[in-house]
């Protein structure tokens, strides 16, 4: 990748990678393995790659696409839990239908923030 471009696709990448990945897997093992790969990411210096913003991808994706799918996150877990007990039924297909395009939709709102933020205004430390 040019080198201009280079931090924009770092971003994308973990953002969505890390969003797709906890939204079918238990967000804390996808955080777990994805800080290993920036990290990695961030010491290659014939990248050049600020760790800022792409701690703040991980961090946004991680968080966020846990929240996609039931199962993606405990708390998910544990508040269709309560709602059972409580007479509200939320099967899998349900809550996919109704969380998964929010979720879509605010994953395209952070990447947008984030290319502003750290491509455009460069509020990152060198």
């Amino acid at each position: 990748v040019d080198e201009r471009h280079r931090l924009a696709m770092a971003i994308f990448i973990i953002l969505w990678i890390s969003a797709l990945a906890s939204a079918v897997l238990d967000s804390i093992p996808v955080t777990a393995m994805m800080v290993r790969v920036v990290v990695s990411l961030v010491s290659r210096e014939t990248l050049g790659l600020p760790l800022e913003p792409l701690v703040w991808a991980l961090t946004f994706g991680s968080s966020l696409g846990g929240n996609g799918t039931l199962y993606g996150a405990s708390s998910n877990v544990v508040s269709a839990g309560i709602a059972e007990q409580h007479g509200y039924k939320i099967t899998f297909t349900r809550y996919l239908k109704v969380v998964f395009p929010l979720m879509l939709g605010q994953i395209v709102i952070i990447t947008a923030y984030l290319i502003w933020a750290h491509i455009i205004f460069e509020w990152h430390s060198e």
